[in-house]
Formats: C-alpha cells, sequence, structure tokens
C-alpha cells in the first residue's frame, strides 16, 4: 500500500513539474539578467550539455552549492588515486560554487551546471551522460532525478546526508512520506552526518541496511593544500598588518554586517590600532556594505579593487570569492558567520580550526552543531560559541588582550581539527567503491 501511495504521489510530482517548466524557464531568464545564473552555461540546468562525452564509465557527484562541493572534492581526488580511467562528472547548481570549484577541481573532471528537477531537463541530461552511479551531497533529494535513475538502472549514494528538523517533520506528513519513502528506497548507500541524521532518515523509511557512517566530510575541506602562489599572497598580507590587533568575521549574511561593525566600534575604544576584516558571503553584498560603512565615516578597502592596506585603514572587505583559506591562514582570529540571526543556520568552521584560527561562532549553528560538540570533546577551547554581539565583543577583547590566550585556542581548534578528520575521506570513498562501484560492477 505504502509503494503504491509513493508511486502515486511521484505521478503527481512528475505531473506538476512538467505542467511548472515553462514558468521555470521563465525564472531562469531572469535570476541570467540578475547575475545569478552563467550568462552562456544557463541552457545546461534544462539538460542540454555543453561539453562532450567520452567513452567510458561515468561517476556523477553532485552539490548544491561551495560547500557541499568543496565537501566532494576531497572524495572524487581518492576516486580518481584508484580509478585513474574513471570519467567524473561534477555539478553544482549555484553560480558562486561554479566561480570557486572550478579552479579546484582535478582537470580531467567534467563540470557541468546541475539540471533543474523536470523530466524532461533530468531524461536530456541522463540520456546524454549516462552515469553508472549519482553521489548526491547533503539534503538534494529531488523525485525525478532520484526515480528517474534508479529506472535506468543507475546506483545512488547520498553522502554527508542531512535533513533538518523542518524538513524531517515537512517529509513526514502523510502526504508526503509516501513520496520520499519511494525515494529513499533507491539508494544503495546512505551517510548522515550524524546519529539524530540516521534516526530521521529511518522514520522516514530508509532501509536501515543503506545507512553507514564516514564522520562529516565538511572537516576534508580545511585539510585541502594551497598552492605556492596563495601562500606568497598570505606572507604578503601578514606583512600589511605587523604589530595590529586583527580578527576576521567570515561569510557574514545581510544583517550580520551590523552586528560586526558593532563589535568593531566596540573593540575600537580599547584597540585604537584594530583591523577588521569582513567577508561577505555574497560579492554584491560586499560593496553595497562599503559604500554604506565609506558614508559613516570608515576607512575601507575593497578586496576586489585590489586596494593595499593603508595604516590608516579600520576595515577591509573581502567580495571576492575563494579567498577564505588564504585569509583564514593569514588571521589569527576568525568569527564563522551565519550564525548571528535567528533564520541562519551557521557555516563551516572546521577550515578556520584547521588553519590554526581561533574560532568563534553564534548561536545559530543548525545541523553544525554536531560538528561543535564533536570538536569540543576533544578541547573545550576549539571552538568558542557565543550567545550575541556583547559576548563576541567580551571574547574578542580577552583574545586580542591576551596572547597566552589567544595561542591556546589557536593550538585546541588545530588539535581537535586533527583528531576528528582523520580518516573521513577514506572510510566515504571505502563505502562508496563497496556498496556503490563494486555493487554495479556485478551486475555488469
Amino acid at each position: 500500500m505504502v509503494v503504491a501511495w509513493g508511486k502515486a504521489a511521484y505521478e503527481i510530482y512528475r505531473a506538476v513539474s512538467r505542467a511548472i517548466a515553462p514558468l521555470l524557464y521563465l525564472h531562469l531568464h531572469w535570476r541570467r539578467l540578475r547575475g545569478l545564473e552563467h550568462r552562456s552555461r544557463w541552457p545546461e540546468r534544462f539538460g542540454c550539455p555543453s561539453a562532450p562525452r567520452p567513452r567510458g564509465r561515468l561517476i556523477w557527484f553532485h552539490a548544491v552549492s561551495l560547500g557541499e562541493g568543496l565537501a566532494a572534492i576531497p572524495v572524487i581526488k581518492s576516486c580518481l588515486q584508484e580509478n585513474p580511467n574513471m570519467l567524473i562528472l561534477m555539478t553544482t547548481t549555484t553560480l558562486s560554487a561554479f566561480e570557486v570549484i572550478q579552479v579546484r577541481l582535478p582537470r580531467s573532471v567534467i563540470h557541468q551546471f546541475a539540471p533543474l528537477d523536470t523530466p524532461m531537463a533530468i531524461k536530456n541530461f541522463l540520456v546524454y551522460w549516462d552515469p553508472f552511479a549519482v553521489i548526491l551531497m547533503e539534503s538534494e533529494l529531488w523525485p525525478n532525478l532520484i526515480i528517474s535513475a534508479s529506472e535506468k538502472g543507475v546506483k545512488l549514494a547520498l553522502l554527508n546526508a542531512r535533513i533538518s528538523y523542518k524538513s524531517f517533520r515537512r517529509w513526514s506528513m502523510k502526504i508526503s512520506l509516501p513520496l520520499i519513502s519511494l525515494m529513499l528506497s533507491k539508494f544503495s548507500l546512505i551517510v548522515p552526518l550524524s546519529m539524530v541524521e540516521a534516526i530521521r532518515f529511518q522514520l522516514l523509511n530508509a532501509p536501515p541496511f543503506i545507512i553507514s557512517f564516514s564522520g562529516d566530510l565538511k572537516y576534508a575541506v580545511g585539510g585541502i593544500q594551497l598552492s605556492e602562489r596563495v601562500n606568497k599572497n598570505i606572507s604578503d598580507f601578514k606583512l600589511q598588518l605587523i604589530d595590529r590587533p586583527v580578527w576576521m568575521a567570515a561569510s557574514i549574511h545581510r544583517g550580520e554586517e551590523e552586528v560586526m561593525v558593532f563589535v568593531h566600534k566596540e573593540l575600537t575604544s580599547e584597540f585604537p590600532n584594530l583591523f577588521s576584516i569582513l567577508v561577505t558571503r555574497h560579492p554584491q553584498h560586499g560593496r553595497k556594505l562599503a559604500q554604506e560603512l565609506q558614508r559613516r565615516g570608515l576607512n575601507v578597502a575593497l578586496r576586489s579593487r585590489s586596494e593595499l592596506i593603508s595604516p590608516c585603514m579600520d576595515i577591509y572587505i573581502v567580495d571576492t570569492l575563494g579567498d577564505l583559506g588564504m585569509l583564514y591562514k593569514a588571521t589569527p582570529i576568525a568569527v564563522i558567520g551565519g550564525s548571528f540571526l535567528h533564520d541562519l543556520a551557521g557555516h563551516n568552521f572546521s577550515e578556520a580550526a584547521a588553519a590554526g584560527c581561533a574560532v568563534l561562532t553564534g548561536p545559530y549553528i543548525g545541523h553544525f552543531s554536531s560538528m561543535l560538540a564533536e570538536m569540543q570533546r576533544v578541547d573545550s577551547l576549539s571552538i568558542l560559541q557565543v550567545e550575541g554581539k556583547v559576548e563576541l565583543v567580551r571574547a574578542l577583547k580577552l583574545l586580542l588582550s591576551n596572547s597566552k590566550l589567544l595561542a591556546a585556542h589557536q593550538k585546541a581548534a588545530k588539535h581537535a581539527f586533527s583528531v576528528v578528520s582523520k580518516g573521513v575521506v577514506r572510510i566515504a570513498w571505502d563505502l562508496i567503491n563497496t556498496n556503490v562501484c563494486k555493487a554495479r560492477s556485478l551486475n555488469y
């Protein structure tokens, strides 16, 4: 009965997604005009390829945005190390993810923008690329993609699988439970972020025998090696900041800039030579923020203009993509954004910890709470969670005025990262290899 209801729900979803495809076409053009879609490669979103498909077995990795895409790269590299002739296709949804990830992917990896979840776009994509396996990252549960791939005999895996409490409640409703149950039954492997996530997937009727654990792949992002050119940039950046107290707010969202500017002003009363770095989540936000702060009388530099840091500079706004790894290495203290407004859910702070920063985060961290708990279990000083802007000011004053305390937090963060990240990529790839790649080869 559940299977029958699931198939009926899918047929309804399929019909609706087919009917709204023309509206999605118009919406995509609107996004392209606003600079949110690639100017020339937007047809890829409808399953129209822009690259040739080489001959051979192809495995498809899909991530919606930057964080998930970066987490997939170490697994892709492990795959290529063991299978040099394997074809790898990587898809992302957001333009910002593409702009950063394209320069970090191995040269042999093909990149395309992900197709919309309409029957025709998915059919076009699957027929052309003909993958033998699809590796989805985190929460990319799309009915047309999953069920169409399964019908073609394609193996499916979900890595770093997560499902928020809100999404869990939505999927648990009588009207949607049959559909998610059908979708989850098509997977050969689900690797959840935590035991809580695993229980949620099982309550949504995922078969228990397909669930395994590897650890959070976002730890692997912190282990990505920087190039010699980037390391030189780090040295140059540090020289410009010599003898100045420095802190950075990374990946801040709209609304959080007010928190960080408040913190900057409070700190300058005690540290008049303070240098604050604000890294905005989106470049457009950074440029607008720079204009606003200049109107307030602050001396501001924009990274996109390659402006040198002068002694009179107050705030350095990073409105470029792909520079966080370098900045974490150049900055002693990192405050992770996306965590100071109640409608946000945090960002990955393991990269800052791996770089040896003293790491602080706000109260709203969503599924990163598991990462916080793991790292604090190793060392309670590794990640400092504050309740709001007043407590953040207090914590930063302590770190900026006490070099021994700062060093202790930096050491704790790096140590905790090294402990919790050990073997994560290896385990994840072994699970894929056993449950997806080798299982598929047996059917040939």
